[in-house]
């Protein structure tokens, strides 16, 4: 099978596939990943080593495109509007988790420091569409759906913050075996790190606004955000940035500078499910299954410790914020689906620490297939719980 023979063969299959999980109330990205799971060099071997080979290249561009979505959330608007409970507890569970499992790999499964930060980091993820999903579908309404919107629209931009960290600490242990405790210097230069991203971003979205006076129609609207957002990515890659967080602060200072920025991000979308759809299911095809049963213990804990991270930090945060007993309660059964973010995270593990990034990405695989199964079911249970729904 050639190369666009066998992409035009993924986007039709996991169409198909998306539409039979939705049948029986699954989310899309449970098909893609055990299609591609399923047609990968693992079990059917379907899938060309091109379209493999170039997994490297669609995951740079949808996870760009994923984070500059994400940076929407943060206007100046709906952070007034979201309120200090949201902040409290997106910021606490997305920590939970990170503190969490990063402490249990490291002090009871004996993992190495590095490797214990990348598991915790990339715990600290969400994914919202799934939780979306579930809302629309039984049409919640009420103060417990809007802080549970509020938190998950904003928590992957914790994680993204929280990754950059983790994985230039990570970078430092791995390639000098520095003491964990002793990292002040390579915390500095993630943090410059960051300001880098930032400044790559805010001038791609400066640039970005300038020339929108000069665009007339929609097809050279989507043709100017696609080069710019492109370009951003390329150049963060070049400066050896992070392209998740540069793709971030673009989409944040836009929607700040801008106020037709609504516009830019709406223009991507249409090209953006296809992309989604070949990086879930060519993520499903780079599973290695026979290192699945190596993953034991750390898929058991990690299943297990990413989730109680999320509920002792949503409870917490809720707590501090003084938020409603329902919030308190509930809020944290519905933060269990992981996706996109965690997904492209475990790639990045997987290509810049090559002795163990096979573990970490099959383990956020085979824990993403999971979560994703039973995630909107809790987030349902959470929904009827707190009255917001009548099932």
């Amino acid at each position: 099978m050639n190369t666009v023979l066998g992409l035009g063969f993924i986007l039709f299959a996991g169409l198909l596939s998306a539409k039979l999980v939705k049948k029986i109330g699954f989310p899309a990205v449970t098909a893609y990943l055990l299609l591609g799971i399923i047609i990968g060099p693992s079990l059917l071997k379907v899938v060309p080593k091109a379209v493999l080979a170039s997994s490297g290249l669609i995951s740079n561009i949808v996870l760009g495109i994923i984070a500059f979505g994400i940076g929407q959330n943060f206007s100046r608007y709906q952070m007034r509007r979201i309120g200090r409970s949201v902040l409290w507890i997106s910021v606490l569970e997305a920590c939970g988790a990170w503190i969490l499992v990063t402490a249990i790999f490291y002090l009871i499964l004996r993992q190495p420091f590095y490797l214990s930060m990348l598991f915790g980091s990339i715990a600290s993820a969400t994914a919202p569409a799934a939780t979306v999903m579930v809302i629309r579908e039984y049409r919640a309404k009420g103060n417990f759906t809007d802080t549970l919107l509020g938190v998950v629209a904003i928590d992957d931009a914790w994680c993204l913050i929280i990754f950059a960290v983790s994985l230039a600490i990570a970078q430092a242990i791995y390639a000098y075996q520095v003491a964990p405790f002793f990292l002040l210097k390579v915390l500095g230069e993630s943090l410059l790190s960051i300001g880098g991203a930032f400044v790559l971003g805010a001038l791609s979205a400066f640039l970005l606004s300038v020339l929108y006076r000069f665009i007339h129609t929609p097809t050279e609207l989507l043709i100017l955000t696609m080069g710019l957002v492109f370009i951003n990515i390329g150049i963060a890659i070049w400066l050896n940035l992070s392209v998740l967080l540069a793709s971030m602060f673009l989409g944040t200072v836009l929607v700040n500078i801008n106020r037709y920025s609504f516009k830019f991000f709406d223009s991507l979308k249409m090209i953006a499910s296809p992309l989604f759809l070949l990086f879930f299911v060519l993520a499903g095809a780079n599973l290695e299954i026979n290192i699945l049963g190596s993953i034991g213990m750390l898929g058991l804990f990690y299943l297990i410790f990413r989730v109680a991270g999320k509920m002792l930090g949503a409870n917490l945060g809720a707590r501090i914020a003084h938020a409603s007993t329902s919030v308190r309660k509930y809020l944290s059964y519905a933060l269990v689906p992981q996706a996109g973010v965690a997904l492209g995270c475990a790639l990045i593990a997987k290509n810049d620490f090559p002795e163990v990034g096979n573990i970490i990405f099959t383990t956020i695989v085979a824990t993403t297939v999971i979560y994703e199964l039973f995630g909107p079911l809790l987030t349902k249970y959470a929904l009827r719980k707190a009255g917001d729904i009548i099932v």
